[in-house]
């Protein structure tokens, strides 16, 4: 009854079950766990749409996009409509879906006028939304928060503005940018915003398994949710509310062996996009999210941190 196909624009995704963009976090790699887990949209990092534009070789590289993950969203971020036009050009020929991050809280976004900070100047989401679909080959999309703070809750206002400037989807994150990510997310904001458009709404916040992704639903009357940091060491997720919204069934937690085998995997996909040096330092944060409730989990993770050799970590893995 909920778990259903979706349409975006012209784009046919397979499940309304999807993986958040997570700066940071859902580089190519984890968005290939996550898609064969059963996510049926995965977004990029974001990217900044004046790294894109001054041609800074990192930012390009966050683009990347495995064909298995297909279709897939690039999220870029900025403040001004002409730059975050001409990118788009370019970047819309890499990805189905073009989403403009208006709700990530990072001091150093927020400082130079961009994420979140849009929520306190409607008018410029206007202008920003209109360039990027005017300019844009494939949909756009917006991911928004609740407001600035409870004092600025404008996400119905700044929904039904981002609709008319021609986005084909939106995205609430139920939290002001005041919260950052702690305290409730706030379901009846996204349950409004559902009610004011008529465009598809993403869901997102608090939802940790398969009864909260009923609940959401249920609740909101939203199309499609988004998982964010439940998913960190944790790509099966998808999987379990997937088969909870079809079936109801509780899958629970994958034993040891899965997690190890989850963990090396992780580590072979890693290396091959990021290199070795790159791949066993960053799998340390992904670790201690995998390990996260076994035992001994806290001196597994001193010994990982320990670790600066690629087999040495496949090695200490294999054998928890």
């Amino acid at each position: 009854m909920y778990l259903k196909s979706l349409r975006i624009g012209n784009v046919n995704i397979d499940n309304n079950v999807f993986l958040a963009p997570m700066a940071g976090i859902t580089d190519l790699p984890f968005r290939v766990l996550c898609k064969e887990q059963g996510a049926g949209l995965t977004y990029t990092e974001m990217v900044s749409s004046k790294g894109l534009f001054y041609g800074d070789k990192c930012t390009q590289e966050l683009m990347a996009i495995s064909e298995v993950e297909r279709p897939a969203a690039i999220q870029i971020f900025g403040n001004d409509p002409n730059i975050m036009g001409e990118i788009v050009k370019k970047v819309s020929k890499q990805a189905e879906i073009i989403d403009i991050n208006m709700g990530c809280p990072a001091p150093k976004v927020v400082k130079n006028g961009e994420g979140s900070k849009l929520l306190l100047n409607p008018q410029l989401v206007g202008q920003i939304v209109k360039s990027v679909v005017a300019n844009s080959l494939v949909p756009v999309t917006v991911k928004i928060r609740k407001g600035w703070d409870e004092e600025h809750v404008n996400a119905i206002e700044v929904a039904k503005l981002i609709e008319e400037s021609g986005a084909s989807a939106i995205t609430v994150h139920g939290r002001t940018r005041e919260q950052f990510y702690s305290g409730k997310a706030d379901w009846d904001i996204i349950k409004q915003v559902k009610q004011n458009v008529k465009i598809p709404v993403i869901g997102n916040g608090d939802i940790v398994c398969g009864e909260d992704a009923k609940r959401m639903f249920e609740y909101t009357g939203c199309d499609a949710i988004m998982i964010a940091r439940a998913s960190n060491g944790n790509p099966w997720i998808f999987r379990d509310i997937i088969a909870y919204l079809k079936e109801g069934i509780v899958l629970g937690r994958p034993n040891l062996d899965e997690i190890k085998g989850m963990i090396l995997r992780h580590i072979t996909l890693l290396t091959d996009f990021k290199g070795e040096y790159t791949a066993v330092r960053e799998m340390r944060k992904h670790i201690a999210w995998y390990i996260k409730g076994i035992p001994n989990a806290a001196e597994i993770r001193n010994n990982v941190n320990k670790i600066e050799d690629i087999g040495e970590l496949k090695e200490f893995i294999y054998h928890i």
